[in-house]
């Protein structure tokens, strides 16, 4: 699935996580509010949240305050699935027409669709192989600062999941325009938005060691 609202953010940012807070309390608010002077208020947090975004990420203030406005229910973390499939101790990686850079095949979950199902679908339209997921091997919090993400505007949770190849060959997508292996000294400059180094040493030693439980923050 295409991340639609993809925009890197500049590190270091305490800001963030104070806007994203705000975003969530206002999205609270406004989903459980009746009376109008709550919901009259509630708009002004949410407009608070976005205008401190946009100051400090260069956004426009409308398109921020359009991001939250879409969200609705009760805030909670989006979910990123992504596919760890091994061939000959290499690893799958899909080049990603959006940024250039190289990640593993995923993105987010759909509504409906269990997250291996949603995982086995993504690798699939990605890189042109039929999988089959077999285990969770991590379930990490994007906003962790052990992960060194660049921030996000929204919260995401990401699971990785190991995934058994079955059949296929490798398929360019509207999203993607290369599919390959590569080792673990082959790694090639990643989607850091998407994956970063050290979750792929991570993926690589737990192909070393299928036994190991899985990873979780």
């Amino acid at each position: 699935m295409v991340e639609k609202h993809v925009q890197e953010i500049p590190m270091d940012v305490k800001w963030l996580e104070w806007a994203q807070k705000l975003q969530a309390i206002a999205q609270n608010g406004l989903t459980y509010s009746e009376n109008p002077f709550d919901i009259d208020r509630f708009q002004q947090v949410q407009t608070v949240a976005a205008e401190i975004m946009a100051t400090y990420s260069g956004m426009e203030p409308t398109y921020v305050l359009d991001l939250f406005k879409q969200e609705s229910g009760y805030a909670t973390p989006k979910i990123d699935v992504r596919g760890a499939v091994f061939q000959d101790d290499k690893i799958l990686m899909v080049k990603e027409r959006f940024d250039g850079r190289w990640t593993l095949p995923g993105g987010y979950g759909d509504i409906g669709e269990p997250p291996s199902l949603a995982i086995e679908r993504e690798i699939f339209e990605e890189s042109g192989y039929q999988t089959r997921a077999v285990k969770l091997l991590a379930l990490y919090d994007r906003n962790h600062p052990r992960h060194n993400h660049p921030p996000f505007e929204y919260h995401i949770y990401k699971l990785f999941f190991l995934c058994e190849l079955i059949s296929g060959s490798p398929t360019s997508s509207i999203e993607t325009e290369e599919v390959a292996f590569f080792a673990e000294d082959e790694i090639p400059d990643l989607s850091l938005t998407r994956v970063v180094p050290s979750q792929i040493a991570r993926l690589f030693e737990h192909h070393r060691n299928p036994d190991w439980p899985t990873d979780f923050d």
